[in-house]
């Protein structure tokens, strides 16, 4: 067997004093080395039985330690790490029209994503984080930063349907879109798809455009929805349904389709999503700080959704620890379900 005694080359060996794998779960293996080459996990083992099998070109020793699986943040704005605690104490549309869209109209570009994006990295990797999706403007920049951090992604190309630094109209977000994906294509550890920015900012034609592009190049469709109570009161007043039911009409719903948020829940919704297996990131922190709402998290997990966290940006945290957003995950899903 490769990486038998006498076959060292290019092999590490890390044993921990606890080790959390991520089959079978909620188990912790204790006194075992994990077996590395490259990319590659090898072996997982009692770490007596590692010394005798394999011998390593590596020896990582961590005693009092807990090795864990990477940590995955499945929503965020990376580059807005350089606006941190840039608006607080406001609600969502006040946040964005009155102080973040503005800001961003002013400073983004490419250098600004690179720099804003690293210092993203660096944090996330601190913490534990070793996948992110991410959404924001530049998105070459983010690629970028996170491929020279070793950070593994999925990035979502912003449509929206004002001009900003990096595109002028609606067909000229989705054309940037569109090139970014191809440019992605053969790049390990990213994977590229469409990030329509909210059901309010993207046009019924968008949206078509969009889904008819992502079936074509099989690639995800990254949305905010049902954020607040706001904007679900502000869709039914300009389009007489609420956002998730015009997204259905638009023949989204599907499971290439992420939405962040869903604080805004009818039993009926919660019904519809799981039926059509659509995936959900769940961002409390980010909802708290701007209040707005829950998530129904255990209901919809009840009903077998795929429900994963997510810090959101900087910006609306402030910060990127995912540890501290399981903890508050936790936490606010006892509250709101009155389950201790």
């Amino acid at each position: 067997m490769l990486g038998k005694r006498g076959t060292m080359v290019d092999i590490i060996r890390i044993e921990a004093r606890w080790i959390v794998p991520v089959i079978p779960r909620e188990t912790v293996l204790e006194n075992h080395a994990l077996v590395v080459r490259g990319a590659e996990i090898l072996d997982l083992l009692p770490s007596v039985a590692a010394q005798k099998k394999y011998l390593t070109s590596q020896l990582l020793r961590l005693p009092d330690h807990l090795l864990i699986p990477g940590l995955i943040n499945g929503h965020g704005h990376a580059a807005m790490s350089l606006l941190r605690g840039y608006a607080e104490d406001t609600s969502l549309m006040t946040w964005l029209t009155e102080h973040i869209w503005p800001a961003e109209a002013s400073l983004v570009s490419h250098e600004f994503v690179y720099s804003g994006a690293r210092l993203a990295a660096a944090e996330m990797i601190s913490g534990g984080t070793t996948c992110a999706a991410d959404s924001y403007f530049f998105p070459g920049s983010t690629a970028k930063a996170f491929q020279e951090a070793g950070l593994r992604s999925q990035i979502t190309v912003p449509v929206i349907h004002f001009s900003n630094n990096w595109a002028r109209t609606e067909q000229n977000h989705i054309d940037q879109s569109l090139a970014f994906i191809d440019e992605c294509k053969n790049k390990e550890l990213i994977t590229a798809g469409f990030a329509p920015h909210s059901p309010y900012s993207v046009s019924d034609v968008g949206f078509s455009k969009i889904l008819s592009h992502s079936e074509e190049k099989d690639t995800p469709i990254h949305l905010h929805l049902h954020e607040s109570a706001k904007e679900i009161q502000d869709h039914v007043k300009a389009h007489g349904c609420r956002p998730l039911s015009r997204i259905q009409t638009l023949g989204l719903l599907s499971s290439q389709l992420q939405v962040v948020h869903m604080t805004q829940l009818t039993q009926g919704e919660m019904e519809l999503v799981a039926n059509e297996d659509v995936q959900i990131a769940h961002c409390p922190q980010s909802n708290m700080k701007l209040a707005s709402g829950i998530c129904p998290v255990m209901q919809l997990q009840a009903k077998g959704m795929n429900v994963c966290l997510g810090t959101d940006s900087a910006a609306s945290n402030n910060d990127l620890d995912m540890v501290q957003e399981m903890r508050t995950a936790a936490m606010l899903a006892k509250v709101s379900e009155n389950d201790p």
